[in-house]
C-alpha cells in the first residue's frame, strides 16, 4: 500500500478511537468489549481482522484489528467501517454476515444486504469496499450468510442460506470472475433434522445457518449453526463428506458449541480461522447475558481435532478453558 493511503486509514483510525477514548463509543464496543455479531477473522500479512453484523442502526460492516487476538481498536477507512451503505454498494438495511478473502491480488467482502448475498473488492482489508456495478448476485429466492471457500484445486464453492420453509444450507460452484454461481451446480446440503437444531419456541419454521467449510485430508468439514438466533439454544454442530457438494453426514458429539460449554445463552453464528500458531479456533457471537439477546458479544475458543483411526473423518470439539471475550483497546494506534 502507498504510504499517502496508510496515513489515511491510521488518522482515521485514530479518529475513531479518539470518540471511544472520550466516551462516544463506537456502535459496536460497549466498555470495551465488542460487540459484533456473525463475526469472521482472517490474518492478512501478520495482522488478524475482525469484520461482521453491528447492532442497529446498521450503517456497513466495521473493521478491527489485532496482532494477538485479545485487544482490537478500529482501522475501517470510513469511519472505522470497511463497507458502507451508499451509491457504490449493494443495499440499505440488514448488513448481516460478511466474509472476507483475498484471491488474486484483490481483497473480496461477500455479504448479506436485503435478504440477498453480494460481493464487493477493495484493495486493502481495511477497504473501502465497493462494486464496479451495485448489484446482488441473481437468485430466484431471498439468501442470507454466503461464505466462499477455496478447494485445493483452486475450484470456488459459495455455500449459503436459502429462506424457503425455514432456513436451509446450499451450495454452489463460483464463477472464477466473482460474478455470481454456476446454477447448474446448486445442491442442497444440509436441514434441520435434530432435536437440538429445533428447540426453540419461536414461531418459525426450522433454521440451519452460518456456514463455515474447511478441508483437511480427504474430508471436508461443514460448520453450522442451529435454532433461532434469539433462542437461548442456538448453538455450533459440524457435518463431513469427501465432496464439496455432500452427501454430508452429521457428527455425532454434535452440538459442539452451546450454552453448557460456554456458560452463556445463545453461541453460534461464527467462522473458523487458523492463527499464527497454525491452531484452530473459532469466533462466535453470544447473547449479552442469560436474560437478554442484545447486545450480542464476541467470542473466540480453541477448536481440536482427532481421530479414532486413520481413515474415518476427524472428531471435532472445543477447549472451553480456551474461551475468551473480544476487547476494544484504549491504545492509540
Amino acid at each position: 500500500m502507498k504510504k499517502s493511503k496508510k496515513n489515511t486509514t491510521m488518522k482515521k483510525s485514530r479518529f475513531v478511537l479518539g470518540l471511544f477514548l472520550l466516551g462516544i463509543a463506537p456502535i459496536w464496543a460497549q466498555n470495551h468489549i465488542v460487540e459484533i455479531a456473525d463475526p469472521t477473522i482472517t490474518c492478512f500479512e501478520g495482522t488478524y481482522y475482525l469484520y461482521g453484523t453491528e447492532k442497529s442502526p446498521q450503517q456497513g460492516f466495521p473493521a478491527l484489528a489485532s496482532t494477538d487476538l485479545q485487544t482490537w481498536h478500529p482501522v475501517g477507512c470510513m469511519e472505522g467501517y470497511a463497507l458502507k451503505k451508499g451509491g457504490d454498494t449493494y443495499g440499505d438495511k440488514g448488513f448481516w454476515a460478511p466474509q472476507v478473502l483475498y484471491r488474486n491480488g484483490r481483497y473480496y467482502m461477500v455479504y448479506t444486504a436485503n435478504e440477498h448475498i453480494a460481493i464487493a473488492e477493495s484493495n486493502a482489508p481495511q477497504g473501502p469496499f465497493v462494486q464496479k456495478n451495485v448489484q446482488s448476485i441473481d437468485a430466484d429466492t431471498r439468501q442470507i450468510d454466503p461464505y466462499l471457500f477455496v478447494d485445493t484445486d483452486g475450484k470456488m464453492y459459495l455455500y449459503h442460506v436459502r429462506l424457503f420453509k425455514g432456513n436451509t444450507i446450499w451450495v454452489a460452484e463460483f464463477k472464477e470472475d466473482m460474478s455470481g454461481i454456476k446454477e447448474e451446480t446448486l445442491k442442497q446440503c444440509v436441514t434441520a433434522t435434530e432435536h437440538w437444531e429445533d428447540t426453540q419456541s419461536y414461531p418459525s419454521a426450522p433454521v440451519i445457518e452460518g456456514p463455515t467449510v474447511i478441508k483437511r485430508g480427504k474430508y471436508y468439514y461443514l460448520f453450522y449453526s442451529a435454532n433461532h438466533f434469539m433462542s437461548p439454544d442456538y448453538a455450533v454442530g459440524y457435518a463431513y463428506s469427501e465432496s464439496p457438494y455432500g452427501p454430508w453426514r452429521k457428527a455425532g458429539n454434535n452440538p459442539i458449541i452451546n450454552k453448557y460449554d460456554v456458560g452463556i445463552n445463545g453461541p453460534g453464528h461464527g467462522d473458523l480461522f487458523v492463527d499464527k500458531d497454525n491452531n484452530y479456533k473459532y469466533v462466535f457471537h453470544s447473547h449479552a447475558d442469560n436474560t437478554k439477546v442484545n447486545n450480542r458479544r464476541t467470542w473466540t475458543v480453541d477448536v481440536l481435532f482427532s481421530t479414532c483411526d486413520g481413515n474415518g473423518p476427524e472428531i471435532i470439539t472445543i477447549d472451553s478453558h480456551s474461551l475468551v471475550p473480544l476487547y476494544l483497546s484504549d491504545e492509540k494506534q
